[in-house]
């Protein structure tokens, strides 16, 4: 069996601001009473970068800025080194408001937190939800298919991610490289190394601290390269999953049906580049989250059962939370 590594400690201070003092979290924004537009005068948004692991700003702030205006209330930011520590803080009741990739989703629920859809990730105007997971390989590299990762040093991008290893292990699977998504079997057939985030992956097989990777399509296709950290020929795409229910914000129950019903339509009808320029929310470009999204659509539960398929197949103990 080969020695898993990882290209930086997980920062657990975060996550454990999110987990602490169970019994009291949900108590906490009722504690701060309510704002005259019917919503908790403190909501707590959690989510995790994908890009840039020390900020999220670029992202959320236009996000953030609209849903004070237009709840009142004042949004406090947590961010976490995983997605561990947003579910547990989900579960606890000391996040109300958090952004989740569609695995993470699933193993939130599959815990039993008590969270509602409130709007997926979408590309642009008018588009469905969803996006693509890559394998990729060095520009110059031999390697043409997944295949061929057998033996090789392997970028993932977290345990967690729907697109960085949930999807990825299905896809070795298919190809004969592993048996299962269980972190034994995926260590037995490669080298798997443990990125942290979606632009640390790319940039890691591009430079060739691994022979192959993955990571979201965007980042690779349109985020670093629009930033000039890779230039054409730097990597080279060997495999694409099929589409994947797209990353999306979800609200704790315990804020109630009618503030999440009320979030709803503020994220699907207000969270989106168009708007949030046209009000002053935005200079220039307006991409949203670290997927650079153009805004959300409306999403349910059942949307991710694709995700819960892919689960099934993998037999991935990331699964179970």
């Amino acid at each position: 069996m080969k020695t898993t590594k990882t290209f930086a400690t997980v920062a657990l201070a975060a996550a454990t601001a999110l987990t602490m003092s169970a019994c009291a979290g949900g108590s906490q924004a009722a504690a701060g009473g309510t704002t005259a537009e019917g919503f908790p005068s403190v909501i707590r948004l959690a989510a995790i970068p994908a890009e840039n692991s020390t900020d999220l700003a670029a992202g959320y702030d236009p996000i953030i800025a609209m849903l004070e205006d237009e709840t009142g209330a004042t949004v406090e930011v947590s961010q976490a080194s995983d997605y561990a520590g947003v579910i547990e803080g989900l579960i606890a009741e000391n996040v109300d408001l958090a952004f989740l990739g569609s695995f993470a989703y699933v193993i939130a629920t599959h815990n039993d937190a008590a969270i509602t859809p409130l709007g997926a990730a979408i590309e642009e105007k008018g588009a469905d939800p969803g996006y693509y997971s890559l394998g990729i390989v060095p520009g110059d590299s031999d390697i043409d298919g997944l295949e061929d990762f057998a033996g090789h040093s392997v970028c993932f991008v977290d345990p967690g991610s729907t697109s960085g290893f949930l999807y990825p292990t299905a896809g070795l699977i298919d190809a004969g490289v592993i048996e299962s998504g269980l972190e034994s079997d995926v260590a037995a057939g490669v080298e798997p190394i443990y990125a942290g985030a979606h632009d640390a992956s790319a940039l890691a097989v591009a430079a060739g601290d691994c022979e192959a990777g993955f990571a979201m399509q965007s980042m690779v296709e349109e985020t670093l390269p629009d930033a000039g950290e890779l230039a054409d020929g730097d990597l080279k795409e060997v495999w694409r999953s099929p589409k994947i229910s797209g990353s999306l914000f979800v609200g704790n129950n315990a804020l109630g049906a009618e503030v999440n019903t009320k979030l709803a339509t503020l994220i699907t009808e207000k969270a989106n580049s168009e708007y949030l320029l046209s009000q002053g929310y935005c200079d220039g470009d307006c991409l949203l989250t670290d997927e650079d999204a153009w805004g959300f659509a409306p999403a349910q539960d059942s949307d991710y059962d694709g995700t819960r398929e892919v689960c099934t197949l993998t037999r991935s103990d990331k699964c179970e939370g």
